[in-house]
């Protein structure tokens, strides 16, 4: 199962670093959500994979970690919001300039 959850990490944030290095807004955009999503599983697994275990101290013996599913919430409202912001950026510089690419090309001197 850990092997499993590592692999998806993995995979996630090397899809959402190559999306990032693209030079149009929308790749950029994607790679930004794969980060966010490898990190959120990241951070949940963070807190010890256990199956079918509440979290709740006191009623089972071994009760998962409750917090790694609190900041896992938490980043999940923050990166939804982030990626609304960068949405609207991409929408407006395609509008400002006619061209989407995230860094003009350089004139040749």
């Amino acid at each position: 199962m850990e092997y499993l959850v590592a692999s998806a990490i993995g995979l996630m944030t090397a899809t959402g670093v190559y999306l990032i290095l693209r030079r149009r807004t929308f790749p950029v955009v994607l790679g930004l959500t794969f980060l966010s999503h490898a990190v959120n599983l990241f951070i949940f697994s963070s807190g010890r994979l256990k199956m079918a275990a509440p979290p709740i101290v006191g009623r089972v013996a071994e009760p998962s970690d409750p917090l790694p599913q609190a900041l896992v919430l938490t980043a999940i409202v923050i990166s939804f919001g982030m990626t609304a912001v960068i949405v609207l950026m991409a929408v407006g510089a395609r509008f400002g300039t006619g061209d989407d690419r995230v860094a003009p090309e350089r004139e040749a001197p």
